[in-house]
Formats: C-alpha cells, structure tokens, sequence
C-alpha cells in the first residue's frame, strides 16, 4: 500500500452526494458487475455513532469517539441464508440498526469531527484491492480518493429522497410519517454541506447524475456507459 489514498494502481470509482440520491443501491450492483470490491463509507460513521451510544458516549465528546473510531470492532460478512450484506459490531449483528433515522443523524454529528476521520481514513484505505473499487460517500472523491478515475456525483431533491425512505421503511414495516423523514433529510444536508471538514461538494471533475427521475436500471446504465467511455472496462 502507498503511503497516501491506497494502492494507487487499483482503480477507483468515487461516488459522491446526499443521503437518498441512490449511491448504495447502484454502487453495490456496480461493484458486483465489475467484480469489484464494494465500500460503504457512510457504513463506518454510522458504526462509530452507533458504538458511542451503545457505551454511552456523548455525540459531542470527539475525543472518546475517535478513539472508538480508530478501534472499531466490526466485521462484515456475507448472510449465508441469503448472501445479503451482514455486519457485525462487538459480534453484535446491526446490519438493520445502523440504518435507522436516529442513527443516520447521529452519524452526521460525528462525522463533522475531523479526529474521527482521520481515524477512519486507513480503514477506508484498506478496501482499495485488486482489480478495483467503487467507494460510495460524502467525500471519496475529495478527500479519501481524490485520485480516482472516476468521480460520480449523484443527487436528486429532497422530496424525492424523502420519498423513497419512506417506502423503503413502510416496506420494512415501520411506521414512519413523510414530513418527519423530509425534515430529517434537510437536516442532514445542511449538516453535511456545512462542516467544516470535508464537508458534501461537486468537484469539477465529477460527472453530475440528477436521479431523482431516474430508476434504479438507468442509473447503472449510466454508470456502466462511463465505465466504458473513462476506464476502458468491459461489462
């Protein structure tokens, strides 16, 4: 491994931009069509805010949580009923618990600490293997893999976004109120957008997708042609 973002040699698909645009679902299917490596960044802050509550750490004491961060006990595994991502924290399965709204907001004010960040970038190092990866974030193209071939950056608006976390947990089974997750989702935006280290930006260099009429199949039809067009990669 290089000193700075990695192995430089393995190739880099950043996708960027604000929570509900679409960058987990596509990048995931991306990854697998590529036989890439996949990296979930957003997954790491909302296991550290995760691992602070469950020790009873405050969202604001940024010493203990970068601690936590840096030593994070997680795994993550294939669910062998299903093969479906599986993660566990201290051996506890969270795979549904780090994607609840409270924790996606918790995940937000931790990850404006800049300690906590740098204790995270190695591990977000570490995914970068042979023959590649597609890294989905707030900041990969900026900050964590500036040098990537390929920077995306998707987005779409927030009503829309509100929308489908809304089916997403009505399918759960959860009883959710619309207006509650549109407020949350503005919140974390603003949050995102305003801290004051590596905060959500468009790079100049980044391909800009608005996906908020778009499905899921014309995205990854999208991605793929630029995958063609920018890395010379076969799909």
């Amino acid at each position: 491994m290089s000193d700075d973002f990695g192995n430089s040699a393995v190739p880099v698909i950043a996708i960027d931009g604000p929570s509900g645009a679409g960058k987990g679902t596509v990048g995931r299917r991306l990854a697998k069509s590529l036989g890439f490596a996949f990296l979930d960044s957003g997954a790491l802050y909302r296991l550290s805010a995760l691992a602070a509550m469950h020790h009873g750490i405050s969202l604001d004491d940024e010493e203990s949580i970068s601690t936590l961060a840096a030593h994070l006990d997680v795994q993550f595994r294939s669910n062998p009923e299903n093969g479906d991502a599986l993660i566990l924290l201290e051996g506890e399965d969270v795979t549904r618990a780090i994607r609840t709204e409270e924790c996606g907001l918790a995940a937000s004010k931790v990850a404006v600490f800049s300690s906590v960040r740098q204790a995270l970038l190695e591990r977000q190092w570490a995914f970068r293997e042979s023959p590649g990866l597609v890294a989905d974030g707030r900041d990969m193209a900026s900050v964590v893999f500036p040098d990537a071939p390929l920077k995306v950056f998707l987005t779409a608006t927030a009503e829309e976004r509100a929308q489908r976390r809304y089916n997403q947990l009505m399918e759960k089974g959860e009883t959710v109120k619309i207006e509650e997750i549109l407020g949350d989702i503005i919140t974390r935006d603003e949050q995102d957008q305003q801290r004051a280290v590596a905060p959500l930006r468009t790079l100049p260099d980044a391909v800009v997708i608005d996906t908020t009429t778009m499905t899921i199949d014309q995205i990854i039809d999208e991605l793929t042609m630029l995958c063609r067009d920018r890395l010379g990669l076969t799909i």
